[in-house]
């Protein structure tokens, strides 16, 4: 069923899926980077217009310090480490700071009503002292609540795409 003012998309696109704890870089106009249901997790999906060059990362937890040999086996399950992993994966691929788009999506309290762990919150929060270190700007974010969301980097033209809910498709 289609959504009146619903974006679509080309359906040649190849889909790259980012888990929960995982990352994708690429410089291919042909793929689609896609992660689904982030709950108290974050995507952070970047995009350098100039190099064609764009990346997400779907981490899970704030900091490495919680389980330092996970981190070591796994750098994208933390956003000290998974952040830093993105940035310079982009950057080996041509990608330049200065030219970055950089949108958040995630940090939701969906587990947790009672607020106990604030996980989502405690994730944004790294995420955001991370970017003020490295004087990274935020173009554009969709976080907190208590909904699920699906995100999608369209590599051709760095379109973010955001899917909350059975809300229809928006563009961030």
């Amino acid at each position: 069923m289609k959504y009146p003012g619903a974006l679509t998309i080309r359906e040649t696109r190849i889909r790259r899926v980012i888990g929960v704890a995982d990352m994708a870089v690429s410089n291919s106009a042909e793929e689609l980077l896609i992660t689904y249901s982030l709950g108290s997790c974050i995507a952070v999906i970047i995009y350098d217009p100039v190099a064609s060059v764009g990346g997400m990362l779907h981490y899970m937890l704030p900091e490495s310090t919680l389980d330092p040999g996970k981190a070591r086996r796994n750098p994208c399950m933390f956003a000290d480490t998974g952040i830093t992993h993105l940035f310079k994966s982009s950057y080996r691929m041509g990608a330049k700071k200065e030219n970055l788009v950089v949108k958040t999506v995630g940090g939701a309290q969906t587990l947790d009503p009672n607020g106990v762990f604030n996980i989502g919150k405690r994730n944004y929060l790294a995420m955001r002292k991370i970017f003020w270190k490295n004087n990274v700007s935020v173009a554009a974010e969709h976080v907190g609540g208590e909904v699920n969301r699906t995100v999608r980097l369209l590599m051709d033209t760095g379109t973010v795409l955001l899917k909350v809910g059975r809300e229809a498709e928006i563009e961030i």
